[in-house]
């Protein structure tokens, strides 16, 4: 699947108590509770988005909360100033719409291209927030379209407005996804580095619950024993975390121990087939 990207907002936080307690949260996987932490504030329309994002990530890495990221984004609707609030409203639809149907709850992918196409018009081109909506264009363009030609350039874009904007988690999803292109192209040194990339900058940052995705993108790269290593550290901190993201269950599953040939005719051995790990929605 794939990492969500929240814009920066509810980064690091910086000078600010309350963003620096909403990250704690967040990079926690306590998205509830960073999301509370934003209710007083719902009437303000940078407010009312952050505390959507926060729900609609949540959605994407739990499977769960659907109506409350729906109410959330209501408010965030209701409450958009102008074009640029809007925007970023549209934004987080297109993302819940992508969640909801990347994970098979609901086919809802005309829907997500509608709304990302509706944020893409009414954003301004210095916006913070059109970078995450490129990416997220990126998203459905590779996920849902099996389109990883278009998703590319839309990746690219998404990079480049985020080293602009400083937006530094941003850039750890846009890595990885790159990097996801180029592995899936066969250019095993380029994904190497950007999935190296976008694990360094998850551990700077101290985004725990995106952690394991990307220590699990990167043990794609590597030969082993180093891919075995890195798979079983995302495994721990995968049920450190609780089974989050629940999507990357399957993809940590150790593999299975060959069973003893029979003693009295051994069958030779044939080799299973391999096949390639479940893309994550946004991870």
């Amino acid at each position: 699947m794939a990492d969500t990207a929240m814009s920066g907002a509810g980064t690091t936080g910086g000078d600010d108590p309350l963003q620096r307690a909403i990250w704690r949260l967040r990079s926690r996987g306590c998205w509830t509770d960073a999301a509370a932490l934003l209710t007083p504030h719902a009437e303000h329309a940078g407010a009312a988005v952050q505390r959507t994002a926060l729900l609609v990530e949540r959605c994407l890495f739990t499977g769960q909360g659907w109506a409350e990221a729906e109410d959330a984004l209501r408010v965030a609707e209701a409450v958009a100033q102008d074009d640029d609030d809007r925007g970023a409203a549209a934004c987080e639809r297109g993302q819940l719409a992508y969640a909801a149907t990347v994970l098979g709850v609901r086919d809802r992918a005309d829907e997500a291209r509608s709304a990302l196409g509706r944020a893409a018009a009414l954003l301004s081109p210095g916006s913070r927030t059109r970078p995450l909506m490129d990416f997220r264009r990126g998203l459905v363009a590779e996920h849902l379209a099996d389109a990883p030609q278009s998703a590319r350039p839309a990746y690219r874009r998404a990079h480049a407005g985020a080293l602009v904007h400083g937006d530094t988690l941003l850039l750890s999803f846009t890595w990885r996804h790159l990097a996801a292109l180029a592995l899936r192209d066969g250019e095993v040194a380029e994904a190497r580095k950007g999935f190296t990339e976008s694990l360094r900058i998850r551990e700077e940052l101290g985004f725990l619950i995106g952690t394991a995705p990307a220590l699990a993108a990167l043990a794609e790269a590597e030969p082993e024993p180093e891919a075995a290593r890195l798979r079983a550290e995302a495994r721990r901190l995968f049920h450190l975390l609780g089974g989050i993201p629940t999507w990357l269950a399957d993809q940590l599953q150790p593999p299975a121990a060959a069973p003893a040939p029979a003693a009295s005719s051994p069958a030779p051995a044939v080799p299973s087939p391999v096949s390639p790990p479940a893309p994550s929605p946004a991870a």
